[in-house]
């Protein structure tokens, strides 16, 4: 393997004393260049192409925390224990006395982090490390700021799936004015003694450095979602919000071309958003199929629109986004996608997923899948948390280079739609699984949709997945570091200043008594491209029966083929009714005014507390449409 052999400190700039002293104190360091360099340190000391990554804990002795297996087309990386194969959304604490709505560790911990601080660096200074610099959102590599991961040698595959995820920069191509503004230390053993087993990332905003100490090797809590903190604690003072959207130009077979947003809680479909709707073996279209009947509707679709892919989930809007146009304007703050596969269950489900995973341009890295050295790693063979029970957070990681069709630089959005993943509703077991295949929202109530962010039915993503919870402002707020009413107003001016903008929302996973998976968001996908900028004329739409869906759709068609009226309008599915609707719109209502009533403090702009009021006085979508 080559790698720099001596860290170039004269190009990092303000590198921190405590950085300084672990690289000059440390067992040994390697700076590696590229992602092939990475992927040899992960599988230097393989025995027959598998890598225990494991720890000395004390107490406990040698705890494998993983497997790594060298496959065919990649690494693929096993956790022993299922609670690390997702992501805790109680994760994330803070360590520094700045403003946050946040838990400080002091309240959760008890004492100051200093200590745990302290007692990082020593056990770093301990190790064989990798040190890597590497983006935090292409617009601050532009302007020179970047970031640096500090971990252990054997954790190289962790260090892998952050130079893919954010992009690493090789140490000869630092630029001039490279800075460092970020750091990530990374030390795994300290799950085990000090956090009781649980996964912790700790956020600790210095004047001129963000540190973040991310204490357990599943990637999505820091070398994913824990930049995303950093970026969104930018935000807060450069007003450049990082959205949680996946977006994609679709272009039809005429060549029109119109550019969605796809935004929601984990779990709610974004990276199915840049998916081809999944066919059956006779290329129609499986629309649903009802829960008690087992009655089966479908859709022929001859020739879909192309996707072009833009964000898969964090989507960076400078100057809040606004456009001469008055449309959102976005571009990609990541480098690679972290593509969950649970829906990917048999061979033929989605064959350009499948063949771009099968035989990639280059390693890819995989998590949850099972695996055997020299093999091919495939996508819908998931981990076993138990035996007949599979994982439910299969990952693969695919670099943005190696999708067909993606698009750099900056879109201009058109239509935000909202995901949301909902439990079945009858009559006899009546659920907030009330919404239709697409709902019109007025602007005002899209922002409380995003105040709100229902984290929903059986969430795959994260380890806490009984029944409807709030993944908070902007369904990003498990990540963010500052106040919740910060970032309300963020988006709320966000949203004023894109008047052009149009709202949808989709449910998946069910329609009232009806099992439809991601079919609603493709479906509406294909359905929006087709309509382009044509206003929905008033024929079209009827105010929805619970106000806080905006407006049902009277009818739909696609191809000449009209969509059932039961999926549009859930009361009139028989199975659930109005009496099983209503008492699903009394569920989702009452949710909502619990979540809203928290965001009622004195910094929040007028017109947010009048939509909130609006909302707790049970307003009409009338009485929206008016405020904004």
């Amino acid at each position: 393997m080559k790698a720099v052999d001596v860290c170039p400190v004269v190009k990092l700039g303000n590198l921190p004393a405590a950085i300084i002293d672990i690289i000059d104190n440390s067992q040994s360091v390697v700076f590696p260049g590229n992602r092939n360099e990475i992927h040899f340190l992960a599988m230097h000391e393989n025995k027959n192409g598998v890598v225990e990554v494991s720890y000395n804990i004390p107490g406990k002795g040698n705890v494998t925390e993983c497997t790594v297996t060298r496959c065919k087309n990649g690494l693929a990386v096993n956790f022993n224990d299922p609670y690390m194969r997702r992501r805790d959304p109680e994760c994330l604490v803070i360590a520094d006395s700045k403003p946050t709505d946040k838990t400080r560790y002091a309240d959760r911990f008890g004492g100051s982090f200093e200590n745990t601080r302290e007692e990082t660096l020593s056990w770093l200074k301990q190790q064989n490390l990798i040190i890597m610099p590497f983006i935090v959102g292409k617009h601050s590599f532009a302007s020179g700021e970047g970031s640096l991961l500090i971990a252990p040698r054997n954790a190289a595959f962790f260090v892998g799936a952050l130079a893919d995820l954010q992009g690493i920069i090789p140490w000869d191509n630092l630029p001039d004015n490279f800075t460092i503004k970020s750091v990530i230390y990374l030390a795994p053993p300290f799950r085990h003694t000090h956090f009781k087993g649980k996964q912790v990332v700790v956020h600790n905003r210095l004047d001129d450095m963000h540190e973040v100490f991310s204490y357990n090797l599943y990637p999505g809590p820091s070398a994913k979602k824990g930049i995303y903190g950093v970026l969104l604690a930018n935000s807060e003072t450069n007003n450049q919000i990082t959205l949680h959207g996946s977006t994609v130009q679709v272009v039809t077979p005429y060549d029109n071309i119109t550019t969605i947003m796809h935004e929601g809680a984990s779990g709610s479909g974004k990276s199915e958003m840049l998916e081809y709707a999944h066919r059956m073996e006779d290329g129609r279209l499986l629309l649903g199929q009802n829960i008690i009947t087992d009655e089966i509707r479908k859709l022929v679709l001859n020739q879909a629109c192309t996707i072009h892919p833009v964000t898969d989930d964090m989507a960076l809007c400078l100057k809040s986004g606004i456009s001469s146009s008055k449309y959102l304007t976005c571009t990609d703050a990541e480098s690679a996608w972290f593509v969950r596969l649970d829906h990917i269950k048999e061979y033929g489900t989605d064959t350009l997923l499948e063949k771009m995973t099968i035989s990639p341009p280059e390693p890819l890295i995989f998590l949850n899948l099972e695996s055997t050295s020299d093999a091919t790693c495939l996508i819908w063979q998931h981990t076993k948390d138990a035996p007949d029970v599979f994982c439910p957070n299969p990952r693969v990681i695919l670099p943005r280079r190696f999708m067909p069709n993606h698009v750099d630089g900056m879109v201009e959005v058109m239509f935000r739609n909202f995901g949301i993943r909902t439990p079945p509703c009858t009559q006899n077991k009546p659920s907030y699984g009330i919404a239709g295949l697409m709902h019109i929202l007025p602007a005002s109530l899209a922002w409380l949709w995003r105040l709100v962010s229902p984290r929903g039915h059986n969430n795959p993503s994260i380890t806490d997945s009984d029944g409807m919870t709030s993944e908070g402002v902007g369904s990003y707020w498990p990540f963010a570091t500052g106040r919740m009413v910060d970032h309300a107003n963020m988006l709320l001016k966000q949203i004023i200043d894109t008047p052009k903008v149009r709202y949808t929302l989709t449910p998946n996973q069910h329609i009232g008594a009806w099992r439809v998976s991601f079919m609603p968001q493709w479906v509406v996908r294909e359905y929006l491209a087709r309509k382009g900028l044509a206003e929905f004329q008033p024929h079209q739409l009827e105010t929805a029966r619970c106000s806080l869906l905006g407006y049902a759709m009277k009818y739909m068609q696609v191809e000449g083929t009209h969509i059932p009226n039961f999926l549009l309008r859930v009361n009139e599915q028989p199975e659930v009714g109005i009496s099983g609707y209503d008492k699903g719109s009394e569920i989702l209502t009452s949710f909502f005014k619990k979540e809203l009533k928290k965001f009622l403090v004195s910094d929040l702009l007028p017109k947010g507390r009048q939509i909130i009021e609006c909302c707790l006085d049970n307003g009409t979508v009338q009485d929206y449409d008016r405020l904004i």
